[in-house]
């Protein structure tokens, strides 16, 4: 997140946190059907029953079941069924009692096995107190799909965090079945260490393994084609790398194409897609400026933003989804983002032949747009961690 005075302020008076496939174009194609000419984008109280305390993420388990899970920054993640007049919520995972939390730390990333549904797993990303030094956890945990066993945990990566800030936190497992890790720069401002640029650590990175199989003392594997598998000075778990604070990564579910998030310094934020290997230049470059040099930057070899924007549209974006549900047409395939800060709503669409994108401000959620989520049938809805409720996109 940033580390500017500003946004240190709205952080902590609003206690708030802050986070492969190929497209196929004919599915990036938004319908024809032209929605009626007076509606207005909303977003409108949903679950309007329920609140969440500093809500930070939200998601389903794709088991048919249609519940929707929202994660609490505290280290709690509450467990729902999917229906407006629905009174309360049940606990499905609390290891509140091992998440160090508050600013940007916390239980930060909740993915579910592919095979939740038979085998119950579920896997975390939170911040901890280790020897007094904060590191980032990545687990997995058994469940009998009603609830998680907190006693189950099984620690498959952990990394130190210098400083309390730039943790990411998102996961997400892709059409191949791997999990995908999204990891902040390691904290304070400008990279100090120049960690995202570092291959020897995770930092600053996403990363993409294999839970399905253990090797090398390790519980889990390195998939056989990892960019970096084998070469000297990089670790094998790295898939892309040059990220600052990647709050939030999320996959199509049509493409299978991973879109990223990454909160800006001072002056841009900006969407990436992720690309094997790919470099994306902080803290050479921040969005599509140069940032370290100020000026004159060698940009060579570097992913270029989809998409960036300045500190008039927002301060600290917040990423989302590529539209698949039913009920919004006129934005199917595009990319629905917003910035924490502002509170601005956005559909971005892009041209992957021509690498063009147009962004389309849709509307804004007074409060602080922690997140995203999305349920079983790929309706949106936006997380306000200033409130703890759930708000819906809706075109009325």
């Amino acid at each position: 997140m940033k580390i500017n005075s500003f946004v240190l302020y709205v952080f902590w008076t609003l206690g708030a946190a802050t986070l492969l496939g190929a497209c196929n174009k004919s599915s990036d194609t938004p319908p024809t059907t032209d929605p009626d000419p007076n509606a207005t984008w909303q977003v409108n109280p949903v679950f309007s029953n329920l609140t969440f305390n500093s809500p930070v993420e939200m998601t389903h388990a794709a088991d048919g079941t249609n519940r929707i899970f929202v994660v609490e920054q505290r280290g709690v993640v509450r467990v729902f069924q999917n229906e407006a007049n629905v009174n309360q919520s049940q606990t499905f995972l609390d290891i509140s009692n091992r998440v160090s939390s508050g600013g940007e730390t916390g239980l930060l990333g909740l993915a579910f096995h592919p095979d939740f549904k038979t085998n119950g797993q579920i896997f975390v990303n939170y911040t901890r107190r280790f020897n007094n030094q904060l590191q980032s956890v990545v687990s997995r945990f058994q469940s009998n799909k009603t609830t998680a066993d907190a006693n189950s945990e099984e620690i498959l990566i952990t990394f130190d965090q210098p400083y309390a800030n730039h943790n990411g936190g998102a996961i997400l497992f892709g059409k191949d079945g791997f999990l995908y890790i999204a990891t902040g720069d390691g904290g304070s401002g400008g990279d100090p260490q120049n960690n995202s640029q570092n291959r020897a650590n995770l930092l600053g990175k996403v990363l993409r393994i294999d839970i399905n199989t253990k090797e090398g003392g390790l519980n889990y594997a390195i998939p056989t084609d990892n960019p970096f598998k084998g070469m000297a000075g990089s670790r094998p778990e790295i898939y892309a790398y040059g990220l600052r604070n990647p709050w939030k990564i999320t996959s199509d579910r049509s493409t299978g194409r991973v879109w990223i998030a990454d909160v800006g310094q001072n002056a841009r934020e900006e969407i990436d897609i992720l690309e094997k290997g790919g470099n994306y230049g902080w803290r050479v470059t921040e969005g599509k400026e140069c940032y370290s040099p100020a000026n004159n930057c060698n940009r060579t070899g570097f992913v270029e933003p989809v998409f960036d924007y300045g500190t008039s549209e927002g301060r600290s974006i917040t990423g989302g989804y590529v539209y698949r549900g039913s009920k919004l047409s006129s934005i199917v395939g595009q990319y629905i983002y917003g910035d924490y800060v502002s509170g601005n709503i956005w559909a971005l669409t892009y041209d992957e032949n021509a690498r063009q994108a147009t962004n389309k401000l849709l509307t804004r959620l007074v409060g602080s747009l922690s997140s995203f989520g999305e349920d079983e049938a790929g309706e949106l809805y936006l997380l306000n961690h200033q409130t703890g409720k759930i708000h819906l996109l809706e075109l009325k």
